[in-house]
């Protein structure tokens, strides 16, 4: 995959069939879109790209109104890469961009730096200065500097379309079997180990507690979660607190993992927790033994959901 976080980083890209969007979650709806791409580049020799931004849009044009993401920019185009892409131009939106017309932004970006010969995107797409351009635009635009418009239709889960926000709404209350179903894998949580404040190896039982790099955390709780280490591979059942430690009077927010299965080597530096199952809320105990207790029963419930899911490491 090739990945350019300016115009000028695209001069070696090849003649693109492209996508545009934030894509923040890489969720089924975008996942559809990311396939049609590929297969559309396939069919005529193109190479199948995204266009995406960083930071997402809102943080410059309504700041008031942008959303936590699901996503770095980078776990965005790795799972993009995963699906087929092959081409990614990461642009970085400020204001001068937000200000662009329809006919430059097309222009400069869409043919200028990514050579688009076809663009495809959801019958909701809208870009330009104050998003005055949408799909009729984009179509009329593609007749003059030589590209085709395919428009894609939504993609729905249970009778609702598919979106970032109905994911983000998901995971805030913890329903995090829902984020599943719509992101097609389980919600994640990556980033480095570091140390913890010293109290549950001592009185409860060893954890790894995660430093997480996106934004957009879920509802405090316990749940079944799978870890995996980042450098190598390695992987484990596992369970996850995430909440104040509220039985040691914490004020801070930490996320432990405490690992069902033998470490087996050097404890992991970068983890990516998979969020399975919501177990239960945090509550406060009246004593570290009495935690430690419930900590054995919630054991015992995410050793019997792999089970009865047969999701191994």
């Amino acid at each position: 995959m090739r990945i350019a976080r300016s115009v000028e980083e695209t001069a070696s890209f090849a003649p693109s069939a492209v996508t545009i969007g934030n894509f923040d979650g890489v969720h089924a709806g975008h996942r559809r879109l990311f396939q049609q791409v590929v297969d559309a580049a396939r069919k005529c020799a193109l190479c199948p790209s995204v266009l995406t931004f960083d930071p997402h849009p809102a943080t410059v044009v309504a700041p008031a109104r942008a959303p936590r993401l699901l996503t770095t920019p980078e776990l965005r185009a790795r799972l993009m890469g995963e699906l087929g892409i092959e081409q990614v131009l990461i642009l970085p939106f400020t204001a001068e961009l937000a200000r662009l017309s329809p006919h430059d932004f097309i222009e400069r970006i869409l043919v200028g730096a990514l050579r688009a010969k076809m663009v495809l995107v959801g019958e909701n797409f809208r870009f330009g200065h104050k998003q005055s351009g949408d799909t009729r635009v984009l179509a009329e635009l593609g007749k003059r500097y030589g590209y085709e418009t395919r428009i894609v239709d939504a993609v729905k889960c249970r009778g609702r379309v598919v979106s970032s926000s109905e994911v983000r709404r998901a995971i805030a209350r913890g329903a995090v079997s829902v984020a599943w179903r719509l992101l097609e894998r389980p919600y994640a949580l990556e980033g480095e180990v570091v140390p913890g404040h010293g109290i549950g190896s001592k009185q409860v039982v060893p954890t790894l507690n995660l430093k997480p790099a996106c934004e957009m955390l879920p509802a405090n709780g316990v749940y079944v979660t799978r870890t995996e280490d980042l450098d190598n591979g390695r992987q484990w059942k596992s369970i996850t607190n995430i909440g104040t430690r509220p039985t040691f009077d914490g004020d801070s927010l930490a996320i432990e993992t405490f690992l069902l299965e033998p470490l087996d080597g050097p404890s992991p530096k970068h983890i990516r927790v998979e969020l399975l199952h919501r177990v239960r809320d945090e509550r406060k105990f009246e004593s570290p033994e009495a935690l430690k207790a419930q900590i054995l029963r919630d054991v015992r419930r995410a050793n019997a959901f792999f089970r009865l899911f047969k999701l191994v490491s």
